[in-house]
């Protein structure tokens, strides 16, 4: 949710900005890597099937997000303050660890993708994961640290240079491989195998929705945008377009990959797979031109995520969510202690990609797992809402029952996308969270207040038994990284 570079001082806006912000804060790093990850788990038809689920689900979640902006105003210190409020402190806090974990491991995607796009020009640095690249990427993760420690002001306004960096290398691609696409191989590419039935179909669907809810992260930002409309119905208006707009691009990245190469090259293409599929066709600047502008604009993006994974454990600590010392602010403002304990996440989750067969595809489905709950519990407050009628009088029960449907099926889009991201990644999840427990205790105790219910203390049991499980297949082979 890149968002908090808006001063808040800042002018109304137009519904033509209010979009451009919708579209920057969703088109990241991860469209880079959509060739090879589309090629990898499924074929044309697929594909078409799949961006319609997370377009539709992931509109259901935009709104559900502007719905509780507007009912619940008061709500305004994140996602967890959504969970909190509709199902108690343990599931606000694990709302609040979870994001801020997730952002974690995007980060670290942000990191490996930068090693791997450098290392076509520097063979030592690999596929980003090699002991160079680490060491690369803990460097530049520590010099942010310290850019960020002066001052959060002075480190945002780097980050203005990156909508171009990005939006120009995909929109070229898109042109340029569309003039190059040969009918004949996008419909070899139509099933994505040889089998030609509905079942094969839905397992490669099931296989792209983490990494289709992966490059939609940051959908949750569109309601924040809402105190900068001219008018309350421009949100709503700008929401769908940038929404669409989004998804505009990322369909047609994958849909003008199929048409230029086999599936299985696809597959194969070397990380950022854009500049693969641009090479093949113009050659040797194509993956230079790709490469520039992903080093930018994930670079960018990780500034941008590092900032507010900051805000994510700082915002609950002010609240007495999170312990008070990662309240803690340095003479810059700059919520230090939030801030280290970010980034010393993030250097060991680096360390950890070195064991990893394939990091940066772990580090994306790990983060869209980790984020699965905090989506989850947002859409299940919003439902009950709905049901309880609080916020809603009897002049509003028609939209009571619209934004009922649309907690609906946000939620079941949520629960679909626990189901595909299947028992591996689920474990791993669980293993990230159930730590945070540690933390939510000195929370409570610090408050001097009851650290858990029956219900939170059975609910903690599950979590921490599920994470023994992974933690046990993990060492023993069973559950491979």
């Amino acid at each position: 949710m890149v968002t908090r570079e808006a001063a808040p001082g800042l002018q109304k806006v137009s519904v033509l900005t209010l979009t451009g912000l919708v579209v920057g804060s969703m088109v990241g790093g991860g469209v880079f890597t959509l060739p090879q990850e589309f090629g990898t788990a499924a074929g044309v038809i697929a594909a078409v099937i799949a961006w319609t689920i997370a377009g539709t689900g992931m509109m259901m979640l935009a709104f559900v997000f502007q719905s509780l902006a507007v009912r619940r105003p008061d709500l305004d210190t994140g996602m967890y303050s959504y969970a909190e409020a509709g199902f108690g402190s343990y599931l606000g806090f694990n709302a609040a660890f979870g994001y801020w974990a997730s952002n974690v491991a995007g980060n670290v995607f942000f990191m490996v993708l930068t090693m791997a796009t450098l290392g076509e020009f520097f063979p030592s640095l690999g596929d980003g994961t090699t002991v160079l690249a680490v060491a690369v990427a803990s460097v530049v993760v520590w010099v942010f640290h310290a850019l960020i420690a002066q001052g959060v002001r002075q480190a945002a306004v780097i980050n203005r240079v990156v909508t171009a960096a990005k939006l120009v290398p995909i929109l070229t691609f898109v042109v340029v491989v569309a003039l190059a696409f040969d009918p004949t191989v996008f419909a070899d590419n139509l099933w994505g195998g040889r089998t030609h039935t509905a079942g094969a179909v839905f397992e490669q669907v099931k296989s792209t929705m983490l990494v289709t809810t992966f490059v939609f992260l940051g959908v949750e930002g569109a309601s924040v945008y809402s105190r900068l409309a001219r008018r309350r119905g421009d949100v709503g208006r700008a929401t769908v377009t940038g929404l669409l707009s989004v998804l505009g691009i990322f369909v047609a990245v994958t849909m003008v990959s199929y048409g230029v190469l086999p599936r299985g090259e696809l597959a194969d293409a070397r990380q950022p797979s854009m500049g693969a599929v641009l090479e093949s066709v113009v050659g040797g600047w194509g993956t230079t031109f790709v490469s520039v502008g992903v080093v930018v604009s994930v670079q960018g993006a990780f500034l941008a995520w590092t900032l507010i994974s900051a805000e994510i454990l700082y915002t609950p600590a002010r609240d007495q969510v999170m312990p008070r010392f990662l309240a803690r602010t340095n003479e810059h403002a700059t919520p230090i202690l939030a801030l280290l304990v970010t980034n010393l996440a993030v250097q060991a989750l680096l360390l950890v990609s070195l064991v990893i067969e394939n990091a940066l595809s772990f580090m994306l489905k790990l983060d869209t797992a980790l984020v699965l709950i905090p989506y989850l519990l947002a859409a299940a407050y919003a439902l009950k809402l709905t049901v309880t009628r609080e916020t809603y009088g009897a002049q509003d029960e028609p939209v009571r029952r619209r934004q009922q449907r649309i907690a609906v099926l946000a939620v079941l889009y949520a629960l679909f996308l626990l189901y595909a991201a299947g028992v591996e990644y689920l474990l791993m999840a669980c293993i990230v969270y159930a730590p945070g427990v540690v933390l939510y205790v000195v929370a409570r105790r610090e408050q001097h207040q009851r650290v858990f219910t029956r219900a939170e203390a059975l609910c903690c049991a599950v979590l921490v038994a599920a994470a023994g499980v992974g933690v046990v297949l993990v060492a023993t082979g069973e559950l491979r990284l």
